[in-house]
């Protein structure tokens, strides 16, 4: 089995050099790239023709959203792990909304790092879901105008609707897998499916429609 090839965006050099000693010294794992800005991102994701990206969203010059929303046009094949710290729910919303397929807390563990890396390397979206839900609050009350959901009929089945209040919950693939009684593979497909049927293009639309419309 091939390893992930992970690379890093991240301006401070001592976490960019502890992540890469990780990546490294973990079977599985190999960091093919380390840059401490995003000014270059093309130049260097295309010498270290990445799998995973773990990309820091505040960093000089261009910042890691901008980062992701041109680099997920240019690669969409490419998973976007977006570093993060708890309170940056804005942030995460629009990270997610520009291309990340997930997010982990700077002051994870390096074994949920390497979970997380793994995960979105096979198509699932890593969510801390205490900040899930936090970003979920950023939404309500003042920010949110309902509309009746009478309004739209999205021809939700009953089981994408059970899969979407749990991804409004915050779960992860595997966490509504377990709960849901299904496999992985089958969570991916019911979530692509919703994703077709609300007409979004990511995890973050798609709560965000739930929440909006009350479909969830």
């Amino acid at each position: 089995m091939m390893d992930i090839r992970v690379a890093i965006f991240e301006d401070n050099k001592l976490v960019r050099d502890a992540l890469e000693t990780i990546l490294n010294g973990t079977p599985g794992y190999t960091c093919c790239g380390t840059s401490a800005d995003g000014n270059h991102w093309l130049q260097d994701v295309k010498r270290s023709e990445p799998d995973v990206i773990l990309m820091d969203i505040e960093m000089p010059g261009l910042n890691g959203i901008e980062v992701s929303q041109q680099l997920h046009q240019a690669y969409p094949d490419v998973k976007i792990l977006i570093q993060t710290v708890f309170n940056d729910s804005e942030k995460i919303f629009n990270a997610l909304c520009a291309g990340a397929s997930g997010y982990i807390l700077k002051n994870d563990s390096p074994v949920k790092y390497l979970e997380s890396i793994n995960e979105v390397y096979n198509g699932g979206s890593p969510m801390n879901p205490m900040v899930a839900k936090k970003v979920l609050g950023f939404f309500s009350g003042k920010n949110v105008i309902r509309i009746a959901p009478e309004e739209n009929d999205y021809q939700l089945s009953q089981r994408e609707k059970e899969i979407l209040q749990l991804m409004v919950g915050g779960d992860n693939y595997k966490s509504i897998a377990a709960k849901a009684f299904i496999s992985y593979e089958t969570v991916r497909t019911h979530v692509k499916n919703i994703y077709k049927k609300l007409h979004v293009a990511c995890r973050s639309e798609a709560v965000f429609k739930a929440m909006q419309q009350g479909i969830a």
